[in-house]
């Protein structure tokens, strides 16, 4: 785990957020024994087109996948997509 994402598990301990924003495993796992409620990037991306700010949300993690190196499991690429409707 980074220091930018030990930072955010601290500061969001420390404000008690109803959210943390947390991709990475590791810190993901040490959130969770903080007590956080965590969301991963394609989670916001899943409930953004449930809200209806989105109108798909595959075309997005593929972008990041070809564009920025963003890494995700084929298993959660799919769940994402079939939870989506796509």
């Amino acid at each position: 785990m980074d220091l930018g994402e030990a930072e955010a598990i601290i500061l969001a301990d420390n404000l008690h957020a109803d959210w943390l924003l947390i991709d990475e495993a590791l810190g993901r796992n040490i959130a969770k024994l903080h007590g956080l409620h965590i969301v991963g990037l394609l989670g916001v991306l899943l409930l953004a087109k449930q809200k209806g700010f989105i109108t798909e949300v595959k075309p997005l993690p593929d972008d990041l996948i070809n564009k920025a190196r963003f890494r995700v499991s084929d298993e959660l690429y799919q769940k994402i997509l079939h939870s989506a409707g796509e």
